[in-house]
């Protein structure tokens, strides 16, 4: 059983290539819930990028299966289960991780982040953002953009922290 969590947000150069090398806590975790057949050396997870926003989702191999036992939960043919299963098993992608510890960004999650091919010419910054139960992958701009400002986050937390006045 896992017992740590996604946490964290690393921004790591993608080369060229398209190649980024997974951020080390992350990839301990995925190791860890990954119980497939330990005979293949290279740790997998699964990249999901029709469940809406410019990142992509990720989901340990353990992770992944928490997800579908929903999905599955839906009766076959309902809508809900048809939109669960298009954004979140039809629009996904299963990744190895390489003995360096690095992945090559499918095409599919590059669009899905807004790279573009100067981008890719130049090579850009990814941001992995840990969630708990799983990790999205964001091009640093985007996620530098929509994401609220730290301090005005705290002074938010710090008003929902504060006890009630009488």
């Amino acid at each position: 059983m896992v017992t740590e969590a996604f946490k964290g947000e690393v921004y790591l150069k993608v080369d060229s290539k398209a190649r980024v090398s997974i951020p080390a806590a992350m990839r301990h975790i995925l190791d860890q819930a990954d119980p497939g057949d330990r005979t293949v050396t290279r740790c997998r997870f699964v990249m999901i990028y029709g469940a809406g926003g410019h990142h992509a989702q990720c989901y340990s191999m353990v992770g992944i299966r928490a997800l579908y036992d929903t999905i599955y939960s839906h009766p076959v043919g309902s809508p809900e289960r048809e939109e669960l299963e298009t954004a979140f098993v039809a629009r996904s992608l299963d990744v190895d991780i390489d003995e360096d510890g690095r992945i090559v960004l499918p095409l599919k999650i590059r669009q899905r982040l807004g790279v573009t091919a100067e981008d890719m010419a130049k090579g850009f910054t990814a941001v992995f953002v840990g969630k708990l139960d799983r990790f999205e992958v964001w091009k640093a701009d985007t996620y530098d953009a929509e994401t609220p400002d730290l301090g005005a986050v705290n002074a938010d937390i710090r008003k929902k922290l504060a006890p009630p006045q009488a």
